[in-house]
């Protein structure tokens, strides 16, 4: 019965062991980690879409948004827009967006992708998939300088769109994208529920002939270093 009202409410796994625990039974669903060896198979498949998405980036975040893999194009890519450096909170993807010394400086959008990340971690946290740990990330993106206090604010009516159009500025030049997040279908593995798959498309053909020339660059550079004795 625990399990069948969970599975009509769509509860996340992991509050479905939290449940099973209250009602007197042993949890159901594992969380793994990504090096577990009967995950070979997802992370094969992860490094294929990772891998199929090149020239364009894309990133794998946890619960947490902590990025947990990328492709070339998103290493790429956001090394260019930072010149390089590692900014604060580099291994998150909250902290890239709203730290001053991240990402923000160089989206032109910034305020209109702010709020569509807010309104999807507010989301989660109604899901229930927000824990303490993602309490406490959000209570500090929120009060970075600069961030405006009304996205403290709950936004539950606005719908989530399934796109996020996103503007880059780097020196004079403007890369547009709209990102396209992905989830795993029917998983029954804790970590694998909660991974997401975030892929970058490119709006016009400026953006996306600025990115292939990044990426033919990096080519030329790996032929090259392949090459020498």
């Amino acid at each position: 019965m625990v399990l069948l009202l969970a599975d009509t409410l769509d509860v996340p796994l992991r509050e479905r062991n939290a449940l099973l625990l209250a009602a007197g039974f042993a949890p159901m669903f594992r969380e793994s980690t990504l090096d577990d060896r009967e995950l070979v198979p997802v992370r094969t498949a992860i490094d294929a879409i990772l891998k199929q998405q090149e020239p364009f980036p894309a990133v794998v975040m946890n619960r947490h948004w902590d990025i947990v893999a990328t492709n070339g194009a998103a290493t790429r890519f956001f090394s260019m827009l930072l010149d390089g450096r590692t900014p604060h909170g580099a291994g998150n993807i909250l902290r890239l967006m709203f730290h001053p010394d991240g990402l923000r400086p160089f989206v032109e959008n910034w305020e209109a992708v702010a709020q569509t990340l807010i309104r999807r971690v507010h989301r989660e946290a109604l899901g229930g998939t927000l824990d303490d740990a993602g309490q406490e990330l959000l209570s500090e993106v929120l009060d970075y300088a600069g961030v405006p206090k009304r996205l403290s604010t709950p936004d539950l009516e606005t719908p989530l769109v399934p796109v996020v159009p996103v503007s880059f500025g780097h020196r004079g030049h403007t890369f547009n994208f709209f990102s396209a997040v992905t989830v795993l279908g029917t998983p029954q593995d804790i970590t694998l529920q909660e991974l997401r798959v975030e892929c970058f498309f490119p709006m016009d053909d400026a953006t996306g002939a600025a990115a292939r020339a990044l990426f033919d660059a990096a080519e030329r550079v790996s032929m090259t270093m392949t090459e020498e004795p």
